[in-house]
């Protein structure tokens, strides 16, 4: 048995009924990914959008695999095993993994309450919103997403928001075990059109919204649209939708008929179970009026911006559809800080200028997050930002209109490169811009952060856009340290006023 995993199957039940020959072999864990692969395990090899999985079963059989099971595929040819290694072809196994996951790993989704969120913006934030709520009302509750994976707070890293659908399984696992009784998990595009979340029993699921985004991955906004809409066809109890979006309103219409249906507003959309009202905008952070049905509630908030009260809302509905009552869930929600990166204000002394740090990286985002430090502050906005290597270009000059229509100051810097130029990708951003007049570039993004902040006045804001919660740049094949905060915070610790405002570029 796996200590890992605390479990271990025979082959024989883990493929029954799959239309192969498997031997009553216990393996103590199943894995997609080789470099996870343990002694005595299972490598599971499907077919991908660019590689077959036994393009890595040597790095498997180094880590000591007692067997493998693979998809066969045309001309493909079988796997040459050492003795001893159990070889076995299972037909369509790509699309019988989710089954398999929850034979291996006793159907996690049904010992726990699943929510599934997802939207183009505000996925991390609402989930992490219900996670702690939860907790705050007595429950408790895993989280599995952007930040990370674990429960009562503490995270592992994550390389992806939604992990392999093995992983997945196995993640909803640990945290039964760890004694959660609910779990909530962000469902990117990505998962869904490749059916990482297959097999998960959802007692919830979730929308935010729909903007543009990921179309290096998805071909158009429709196919991006229709990737999102699979969450709501899985046939969960309740769906929580944003009824304000106009693509929210699509899905909820063409939800299954097993499936209720609470429906958020903040504009008194048809249909709408749960209304709330931004009745307040101040320095504290936020406070919103709900109303669902004859019941009332006050909710006072910690959060900036007036898109938060988006995600406090679908949030709410999410507890709402948990059974959580409408006055205990607000004063839950009141309770909860934002996530790292997600607004987060880094700590300073009295009369140094606000720095907050977001993971905004979509013009919906940015535009949202700079009118949201707009609202708060009473000085100057300055924003720090630039755009990701490798990722969809066609929003890279858009994001550059926006900046310099939302922010009184701008600094473009470098993101995550990866494998492009850096000073092409600044060229796209720049070539949405119009003047140039109140912006830099800066193209080291320590410096730029330094020098935006040192810049800025008492009581001006400098918001720091892009990376958010992540610790590491990449640029070509380098990963290196690096934290917005961490830099933010030593900047701010060793302050000193700037003798003059910089010179616009």
């Amino acid at each position: 048995m796996n200590p890992a995993t605390d479990r271990d199957m025979d082959l024989h039940a883990l493929f029954k009924g799959f239309g192969t020959d498997a031997p009553a072999l216990d393996v103590v864990d199943i894995t997609l990914d080789s470099r996870t692969a343990v002694r005595d395990g299972l490598f599971i090899a499907c077919r991908g959008t660019r590689q077959h999985g036994l393009d890595f079963v040597g790095d498997a059989l180094r880590a000591g695999v007692g067997a493998v099971a693979w998809e066969p595929m045309g001309s493909l040819r079988p796997p040459e095993l050492p003795a001893g290694v159990v070889n076995i072809a299972v037909p369509a196994l790509r699309d019988r993994l989710g089954e398999v996951a929850n034979r291996f790993f006793a159907r996690p989704s049904e010992a726990l309450q699943v929510t599934g969120i997802t939207g183009t913006n505000g996925k991390t934030t609402t989930a992490w919103l219900v996670a702690q709520a939860i907790g705050h009302l007595g429950g408790r509750a895993g989280y599995l997403g952007t930040l990370g994976q674990g429960l009562d707070g503490k995270l592992r890293p994550a390389a992806l928001t939604t992990p392999d659908c093995i992983s997945f399984h196995r993640q909803l696992r640990e945290l039964a075990d760890a004694g959660a009784g609910y779990a909530v998990a962000e469902v990117s595009s990505h998962a869904l059109d490749q059916d990482r979340v297959a097999g998960v029993c959802f007692a919830t699921v979730a929308f935010t919204n729909l903007t543009r985004d990921h179309l290096d991955y998805h071909p158009d906004l429709a196919a991006y649209g229709a990737a999102k809409a699979r969450l709501f066809a899985l046939g969960a109890g309740t769906a929580v939708i944003n009824l304000d979006d106009p693509f929210g309103r699509e899905l909820a219409v063409r939800l299954p008929a097993s499936t209720e249906l609470i429906g958020v507003t903040r504009r008194n959309a048809a249909g709408a179970t749960l209304h709330g009202t931004l009745a307040g905008v101040a320095p504290e952070g936020l406070v919103l009026e709900l109303r669902s049905g004859a019941l009332t509630a006050r909710l006072a908030s910690s959060f900036w911006g007036s898109f938060n009260a988006e995600n406090l809302l679908v949030a709410a509905g999410i507890l709402l559809a948990n059974g959580w009552p409408l006055e205990a869930s607000a004063e839950a929600l009141g309770r909860v800080v934002a996530p790292p990166g997600r607004l987060e204000r880094v700590p300073a002394a009295p009369g140094r200028p606000t720095v907050l740090v977001d993971f905004a990286h979509t013009p919906d985002a940015l535009a949202k997050a700079l009118a949201a430090v707009r609202e708060h502050c009473a000085g100057e906005v300055w924003c720090v930002f630039g755009c990701g290597g490798d990722r969809d270009r066609g929003k890279r000059a858009t994001m550059g209109t926006v900046a310099v229509t939302g922010a009184d100051r701008v600094i473009v810097t470098d993101d995550n490169p990866r494998s492009e130029d850096p000073q092409q990708i600044i060229a796209d951003v720049l070539s949405g811009i119009a003047s140039l007049g109140r912006l830099q570039v800066v193209p080291d993004r320590a410096d730029a952060i330094a020098r935006a902040i040192r810049s800025a006045g008492p009581g001006d804001a400098v918001l720091i856009a892009g990376k958010g919660h992540e610790t590491e740049q990449i640029a070509g094949q380098t990963r290196r340290p690096f934290s917005d905060v961490a830099v933010a915070t030593a900047v701010l610790s060793g302050f000193r006023p700037a003798s003059a405002r910089v010179q616009d570029a």
